[in-house]
């Protein structure tokens, strides 16, 4: 008998933003019911084994609205975010599916402008589409477009990261700036009466990590691209997954003055905020100085920055430290405060 402890009476939008409620399904229903399929810590991918080489597989599907957005669309977040569950897992990606779910109405123009925005994001990705599927439903119900992509990588021999690989005194290394994706959409939608000089950071993430990799293999521990729920949720995950406290310099975070304004007005954490070309990498603290030049040389990686440590406590929690030495406990993602965002 399967151990169902998800008792909510219906799939509400928090379901689907990435943080508390999210995870409660998941674990709650997802896990127990393929019980013996689905083994360890839930990742970015799932990992196999197969004559010696280990396999990443995942895949994702993007509902965002509008479909065009400043500094993307729809098509680059479905390559984008693919390639980068497979990079952060260690692996290189070898092969994309996209299946689109079309709404009857759309335009082929719209149509062909997310199927070459998908070929150039591939190509600049390193990666091939190599299939797919195509489904159209009624008008009105599909926002447009909706696209899933699925991913298989294979994963660098010298890398094996995972929650229990992660030690007291490793420090924690963010690529760049959060939350620019998720208030551009928030902002891209016209619902709020708010403008900010901002565009969605999606990109591939392969660069930073293969850099990362390359300059301290043995000292990497784990690695996650912080998408719904960001960074609050994606290290939230990791001390539960752990049993280890994470204490975050707040100073330290690098925001963006136009996301942090429009958080402070709409009274949103900034470490909630999803992102799409960002990642958090956990290295040996020996190999931390090292491990930030290597992803601060790849253009694009100057802002990473070391935010904070793995502790032995509080267990399983994490805390941001200010610089008058205060704390404050920063949850997961409760609720949904933001709109379809990836």
């Amino acid at each position: 008998m399967a151990d169902i402890r998800f008792h909510d009476p219906q799939i509400e939008m928090a379901h689907g933003a990435g943080g508390k409620a999210s995870r409660r399904l998941i674990e709650g229903l997802v896990v127990p019911l393929f019980a013996g399929s689905l083994r360890g810590p839930l990742g970015d991918s799932a990992i196999v084994g197969m004559d010696g080489a280990r396999l990443a597989f995942t895949t994702d599907s993007f509902v965002v609205r509008p479909l065009r957005f400043p500094g993307g669309s729809i098509g680059e977040l479905a390559v984008n975010g693919t390639v980068n569950d497979l990079a952060v897992s260690g692996a290189r990606p070898l092969a994309l599916l996209t299946a689109f779910v079309l709404e009857s109405g759309l335009s082929t123009e719209a149509l062909e402008v997310e199927i070459r925005t998908i070929a150039a994001a591939a190509r600049r990705a390193g990666v091939e589409v190599m299939g797919g599927d195509t489904k159209v439903v009624e008008h009105g119900k599909a926002d447009g477009m909706y696209i899933t992509s699925t991913g298989i990588g294979l994963i660098d021999s010298r890398v094996n990261c995972s929650p229990k690989a992660v030690r007291p005194g490793d420090q924690i290394i963010l690529s760049g700036p959060i939350g620019d994706h998720g208030i551009t959409i928030l902002l891209a939608r016209g619902e709020i009466d708010l403008e900010a000089d901002l565009c969605s950071d999606t990109r591939p993430v392969l660069p930073f990590v293969e850099s990362l990799i390359d300059a301290v293999p043995v000292g990497l521990r784990w690695m996650r691209d912080p998408t719904r729920g960001g960074v609050a949720s994606a290290l939230n995950e990791l001390a539960a997954d752990s049993g280890l406290g994470i204490v975050l310099s707040e100073e330290k975070i690098p925001v963006r003055d136009q996301v942090r304004g429009a958080c402070e007005l709409l009274g949103l954490e900034p470490l909630h905020i999803a992102n799409e070309g960002q990642f958090i990498a956990v290295v040996a603290p020996e190999c931390a100085e090292e491990a930030l030049a290597a992803v601060q040389r790849v253009p694009g990686g100057e802002q990473a920055v070391i935010i904070g440590e793995v502790r032995a406590e509080p267990r399983r929690t994490v805390l941001a430290a200010s610089a008058y030495g205060g704390t404050r406990v920063v949850d997961m993602l409760v609720g949904d405060p933001l709109p379809r965002i990836c």
